[in-house]
């Protein structure tokens, strides 16, 4: 069957004609009737009203003229008012010279005054003493006494040497094996270089800076040193009248005295402080060394143990180590100031803070360093 050609064909969807094709028939057939076109009707659509949207005109954008920086606001004039206005000066009349107030007296510290007691013989006596750590000196040939009934207390920044001589009274820096001493350090006249440390230690004992009791009950903390120094293990009975009394000059003995079986590490960190002077003072010991024993307390544990200081040191010694000068104020009878290694001053308290010698000293007590 051949194509229909564009022009044999109508495209009008509304006209539609069928056309023969010539070249379809035989030459014998007859030519077939004209196929009449069917007009359809014309079916009037009607119009849809068209809204004419509303533009709003565009708005032409005008030139931003250029701008100069921002200038720094002036400050506006202050303008007085009748309300703010500067009071006149009033006329006060005397009836007599006015007199300048008196600056107040220094004031002596309650916790050591009423205690202050006059100095009882020499416990210790430092003489030329030089300590170094591998042949770097720490501390420098000192020279002082300590003496019964009296706080002394070593101050300084730190790094000065204050715990390498501290520890050096009772030999302590012989455990460090490139530590070396020079000069004596006598006990009741006798070097404690030619005592058993064992001995020397019960005697001179010593508080660390953090509370270290035993893993064991309060009452075996405070007989542990009575047990190791009798020749044979004495009974609890035995031992409890002499614990109860550590416990009593501690300070512990009222908190705890209904349960000395309880474990030591259950108590606070001020108890535990306590706890291990009481353990330190049951051999009944003719020093006490503290280094800087109420750095970890809170400041109400802080006042019992100084206040337990002033009490100690009625029957013993005590030396401090202290980076609280407020502290060396309140509890020490005399102050040993050192400065990397070297005793720059030594003397009583009030000497030391209110009228010191030394130009470091002076510069290190108001605080200029530290």
């Amino acid at each position: 069957m051949c194509p229909i050609r564009p022009e044999e064909m109508s495209l009008d969807p509304w006209n539609v004609t069928a056309v023969a094709q010539k070249d379809d028939r035989r030459p014998d057939e007859p030519e077939a009737p004209t196929t009449q076109t069917l007009q359809a009707p014309t079916i009037p659509i009607p119009q849809t009203p068209v809204v004419q949207s509303l533009q709003t005109p565009p708005v032409q954008s005008l030139p931003t003229p250029a701008v100069d920086p921002p200038e720094a606001p002036q400050p506006l004039p202050v303008v007085a008012t009748a309300s703010e206005e500067v009071p006149p000066v009033r006329t006060i009349v005397l009836d007599r010279p006015p007199a300048p107030v008196a600056p107040p007296l220094r004031e002596r510290n309650p916790l050591r005054e009423p205690m202050r007691s006059t100095a009882g013989p020499e416990r210790l006596r430092l003489d030329g003493v030089g300590i170094t750590y591998a042949g770097k000196p720490a501390v420098k040939s000192v020279s002082l006494s300590i003496h019964q009934g009296e706080v002394l207390a070593l101050i300084g920044p730190s790094g000065c040497g204050k715990t390498t001589l501290l520890r050096t009274l009772n030999r302590l820096t012989e455990l460090t094996p490139s530590a070396a001493r020079a000069g004596e350090v006598l006990l009741d006249g006798e070097d404690i270089h030619e005592l058993p440390d064992t001995t020397l230690r019960s005697r001179v004992a010593m508080v660390f800076q953090q509370p270290n009791p035993f893993p064991m009950s309060i009452f075996d903390n405070v007989a542990f040193a009575l047990r190791e120094q009798s020749r044979k293990r004495p009974r609890r009975r035995e031992l409890e009248p002499l614990v109860v009394d550590a416990l009593r000059r501690a300070g512990l003995y009222d908190e705890v005295h209904d349960d000395l079986d309880r474990p030591a590490l259950r108590l606070s960190g001020g108890q535990q402080q306590r706890l291990c002077i009481a353990r330190a003072i049951a051999p009944r010991p003719e020093v006490l060394l503290m280094d800087e024993p109420c750095s970890a307390l809170d400041p109400i544990s802080t006042g019992v143990i100084e206040k337990l200081i002033g009490e100690l040191r009625r029957d013993l010694a005590v030396v401090i180590v202290t980076h609280n000068l407020a502290q060396a104020q309140r509890v020490a009878d005399k102050v040993a100031f050192l400065y990397l290694g070297d005793l720059v001053e030594y003397g009583t308290a009030a000497q030391v803070f209110d009228e010191p010698r030394a130009q470091r000293t002076r510069d290190y007590v108001r605080g200029a360093f530290g």
